[in-house]
C-alpha cells in the first residue's frame, strides 16, 4: 500500500486525506505515512479537542493571575507613580442661565441654522476679498445692491436673532477679551468667559491658563500645546 502512495503526486495523496477527513497539511513524505498510519478521523478530533482544552485552560490560569495582580494592587495610588505623565486640565465650566436666558439662546440656535452666509462683493473674484468680512455693496450697478439672485444675500433687519441672546457666547458666556492675569480677577465665572488677546505671547498665555483654572473661570481660546 505504501508504493501505492509513493507513486501517487501530492495533489492526489491530499484527495485522498481529504476522502478519509484527514489533514492534508506537510510534505508528501508526512502525507504518506498519514495515510500508511490509517488514523482515523475520530483520533484527529480528540487531538483538535485536546489543543482547544488546552488553550482554555491557559487563557483561565492568565485572567486569574491579573485579578490577582488587581486585588493586590487595588488599594495603591496611582498617584505614587513618578513615570506617570500628569493629566491635562481643563476648566470647561457652564454658565448659569435662568430659564428666559436658556430659551433665547436655543431660539438663537435654531434661526442660525437658517440665516444664509453674507458674502462681500466680488469675493468669488478676488482671494482677499474671499477672506474679509461683509461690506455694504455701493455702486449704481452693483448687481448684489440690485439683489439680483446670483449675487447672493444681503444683510438686512429681518436676519437679526433675539436680542436678549445677542452677543453671546454659544456656550452662553459673555466673552471679555483679556491680556495679563489681573484682567481675570474682575471676571465672573458664572457669567463670563475670557478670550485671550491676539497679541499675548505664549509665556503670558500659560500663566493666563493656570490662573484662569484656579480661579474656574473658562477660556474660550486656549492652546492645547501649552
Amino acid at each position: 500500500m505504501t508504493e501505492e502512495y509513493e507513486n501517487m503526486t501530492v495533489s492526489e495523496l491530499k484527495e485522498v486525506l481529504r476522502e478519509k477527513g484527514l489533514p492534508v497539511s506537510g510534505t508528501k513524505k508526512t502525507l504518506i505515512e498519514r495515510l500508511s498510519e490509517g488514523s482515523k478521523p475520530e483520533e484527529v478530533v480528540e487531538e483538535v479537542v485536546e489543543e482547544v482544552v488546552e488553550e482554555v485552560v491557559e487563557e483561565v490560569v492568565e485572567e486569574s493571575a491579573d485579578e490577582d495582580f488587581d486585588e493586590e494592587y487595588e488599594d495603591f495610588d496611582d498617584g505614587e507613580w513618578d513615570d506617570e505623565e500628569p493629566e491635562f486640565h481643563v476648566a470647561k465650566q457652564k454658565p448659569e442661565l435662568d430659564p428666559e436666558m436658556q430659551e433665547a439662546l436655543e431660539l438663537r440656535n435654531s434661526q442660525s441654522k437658517s440665516t444664509p452666509t453674507f458674502r462681500r462683493t466680488e469675493w468669488f473674484r478676488y482671494k482677499r476679498l474671499s477672506r474679509s468680512g461683509w461690506r455694504r455693496p455701493k455702486g449704481m450697478d452693483n448687481s448684489q445692491r440690485k439683489n439680483l439672485k446670483y449675487r447672493g444675500s444681503k444683510v438686512r433687519i429681518g436676519h437679526g436673532k433675539v436680542s436678549t441672546a445677542r452677543g453671546l457666547h454659544p456656550s452662553g458666556f459673555r466673552e471679555v477679551l483679556v491680556y495679563n492675569t489681573l484682567d481675570l480677577e474682575n471676571l465672573n465665572p458664572a457669567s463670563e468667559a475670557a478670550r485671550i488677546g491676539s497679541t499675548v505671547g505664549g509665556r503670558k498665555r500659560e500663566q493666563i491658563h493656570l490662573k484662569a483654572d484656579e480661579l474656574g473661570i473658562r477660556i474660550l481660546n486656549r492652546r492645547r500645546n501649552l
